[in-house]
């Protein structure tokens, strides 16, 4: 019997769930909090943990690797500069999974994963403005075709 044995396949192919991965540990470094369903937020703590701990170990390789890993260079410069010292002292455990509930529509367990002492403002840089140009242009071609 196999039981326990391989990993979560998340009903993905290899190449999907390849970016999945990839897609959401960028998106965790770049906010440091996402919500996501439970499965996979449990798939994505060890990945982020790793490279954490890539990122500690400051040499030309490891950098390399993160790079590969992460296919951003901001993301890994960030993971170098800002994550690797917040976490000098930790040995492990850089992330954490808190559950969020269930989603309104197909009921699926939800999850917050972020970092453990996580910078707040991360998520407010990269928010959009707003901007006041667009309802004036809607006026304009509403008077325009009257």
């Amino acid at each position: 019997m196999r039981h326990r044995l391989g990993y979560k396949k998340l009903n993905r192919t290899s190449e999907h769930r390849k970016a999945l991965i990839k897609n959401m540990l960028n998106n965790l470094i770049k906010y440091e909090q996402i919500v996501t369903t439970l499965p996979k937020a449990k798939v994505l703590k060890p990945q982020a943990d790793k490279i954490i701990t890539l990122g500690k170990k400051k040499n030309l390789q490891n950098t390399k690797r993160l790079v590969s890993k992460l296919q951003d260079k901001t993301n890994a410069n960030k993971v170098i500069k800002t994550l690797s010292k917040r976490y000098e002292k930790r040995s492990g455990g850089y992330t954490r999974i808190v559950k969020a509930g269930f989603r309104y529509g197909d009921n699926a367990p939800l999850a917050v994963i972020e970092f453990v002492d996580r910078d707040v403002e991360a998520k407010r840089k990269f928010k959009k403005k707003k901007s006041p140009d667009k309802p004036a242009k809607t006026e304009e071609k509403k008077s325009a075709s009257a």
